[in-house]
């Protein structure tokens, strides 16, 4: 139902999904101010044509913008996006895991940093591109739920979000197809309305995190070669430095073996990778770091639910067991394939999105104790023995995540120190 007099922040990258979002809001009376959120890798990533953050982008939002007639302010994020996003992501990999920073801009950032600007516009609401849905419940709470898009559902990489943003959030897609969503963009006249989809992590769009980490950033930390390791412990060869590898990878290596081997844990602390067997990546559950609940309180010990472990996993039946620590224990029905420290772990009961959480480690089965490296439950140690991960194909901030990729920009930062200027 149209709100004419409710005034709605517009997050926008330049990509088709936010700014359609925002046209549609335009079109239906409602009053909206557009805000891009201007990154250091605006003008510095090497140029794709699958890539979100440009200076061409923040040209498609203005356009958006002009042709629906409604403001767009652009923020200067350049050091919070650093701060949140950029350096937990080195940390992370340096430390052998391997992070969604998809979530956290979408926790810290854009539905925390956009939240509090939205004062100063007088905002009632904030708007996104992303492919799901907030619901108003019977018993007066909030629920986010999946898009009826299932092929573009992006509640995985919203877990994070505060639950006491919900009220005020509106997904204008979240009951749309992607066709749909292109087709008002040409029906609206919205020269973007055929855009290319960004499909790669903003900061990192030829998908070579290793290589932008060393030759952009400077990174040295796991760089270092060291050994391959089998889960008993021998030595099998030599590997280039711990940040080229991720937890379920196969190919790169260079090991001869009987049967495919597959990296099972990625040990910074030693500089040591660990591999095996496919049939080694298997757990039977996983422990997470503290959770966010999209509930008004956490579900009790013992509760149902579909969890799903990275962003293209079939959610898989579990058992929770919340701690009093606030992190979680998961127990699946069935072991999973490729537990991934570092990634995420979400909550499903049905569409609803319960809550989730990092992936601190996989619980161990007696045929991967042995090895004395995997699945320590030290909560601090960066060194760690990670344990199970895909190979890297559903890491990347694809276009299922859509335009937030163009929004990471930092969290709970200093409102006075970012300039914010009009972009007519």
């Amino acid at each position: 139902m149209s709100e004419p007099t409710t005034i709605v922040l517009a997050a926008m990258s330049g990509g088709v999904d936010s700014g359609v979002a925002a046209a549609l809001l335009a079109e239906q009376g409602y009053a909206v101010t557009g805000v891009t959120l201007k990154l250091w890798c605006y003008g510095k990533s090497p140029l794709s044509p699958r890539a979100c953050c440009t200076l061409d982008a923040i040209e498609d939002a203005r356009g958006v913008a002009r042709a629906m007639g409604f403001p767009l302010f652009v923020v200067e994020a350049e050091e919070v996006f650093r701060a949140r996003v950029l350096q937990p992501f080195l940390d992370a990999y340096a430390g052998g895991r391997t992070p969604y920073p998809c979530a956290l801009c979408n926790q810290h950032l854009k539905f925390g940093d956009l939240v509090a600007r939205m004062e100063l516009v007088g905002a009632e609401r904030l708007a996104t591109g992303h492919y799901a849905r907030v619901e108003h419940l019977a018993d007066d709470t909030w629920a986010l739920l999946r898009a009826a898009d299932r092929e573009k559902d992006q509640s995985y990489a919203l877990a994070l979000i505060p639950y006491d943003v919900l009220p005020r959030v509106l997904f204008p897609l979240g009951g749309l197809s992607k066709h749909e969503v292109r087709e008002h963009g040409r029906r609206l006249g919205l020269t973007l309305w055929d855009k290319v989809e960004s499909q790669d992590l903003c900061f990192v769009p030829d998908g070579d995190y290793a290589g932008y980490m060393v030759r952009n950033l400077g990174e040295i930390r796991g760089t270092a070669p060291g050994p391959f390791l089998d889960s008993a412990g021998r030595t099998l060869g030599t590997h280039r430095g711990v940040i080229h590898y991720t937890v379920g990878q196969r190919r790169g290596l260079g090991l001869v073996a009987r049967e495919p081997l597959y990296v099972l844990a990625v040990d910074a602390e030693r500089n040591a990778v660990v591999v095996g067997t496919k049939a080694e990546l298997d757990a039977p559950g996983l422990v997470t770091a503290p959770a966010n609940w999209l509930m008004p309180v956490p579900p009790e010990s013992g509760a149902r639910a579909e969890v799903k472990i990275r962003y293209h996993h079939a959610p898989a039946p579990a058992t929770l067991h919340p701690r009093a620590d606030g992190s979680v224990e998961v127990r699946f029905d069935e072991p999973q394939t490729a537990v991934t420290p570092g990634q995420l772990a979400v909550f499903y009961d049905g569409d609803r999105v319960l809550g989730g959480a990092s992936i601190a480690h996989a619980l161990s089965t007696g045929a991967r104790t042995d090895a004395g490296l995997l699945h320590t439950e030290a909560q601090g140690d960066a060194g760690a023995l990670r344990a199970g991960a895909s190979a890297g194909a559903d890491l990347l901030c694809t276009d299922a995540q859509g335009d937030a990729r163009a929004l990471h920009t930092g969290a709970r930062p200093d409102i006075s120190r970012a300039g914010i200027t009009a972009a007519s």
